[in-house]
């Protein structure tokens, strides 16, 4: 029984270390903001895609898509905005297009 309780805590323990690494936000300081992707999904048909969730000085955005090969990204209104020179999109597509 004690070797039961062992394993089964053993068991917990891992899991919640490995759910809390899932969880981590990538971040940078870019010219005095700290930009963090809390959520990013590459697009299975368009590969120069990526969905995602960023969080600029805490401010949470909602779920845009960024195109890295026309440089901008579109809103969920639908709204398209070209890249800025160092912001999240140029980061997106540097960090993960390696």
């Amino acid at each position: 029984m004690l070797k039961f309780i062992m394993i089964f805590g053993l068991i917990v323990i891992s899991w919640t270390i490995m759910t809390s690494s899932a969880k981590a936000e990538f971040c940078r300081q870019i010219n005095g903001q700290q930009i963090c992707i809390t959520k990013i999904k590459r697009s299975a048909k368009n590969y120069w895609e990526y969905r995602a969730a960023v969080k600029i000085d805490q401010e949470t955005r909602p779920i845009e898509i960024y195109n890295c090969r026309q440089g901008h990204r579109i809103t969920q209104e639908g709204e398209i905005i070209p890249f800025k020179s160092d912001g999240v999109g140029k980061l997106i597509c540097r960090v993960l297009n390696k």
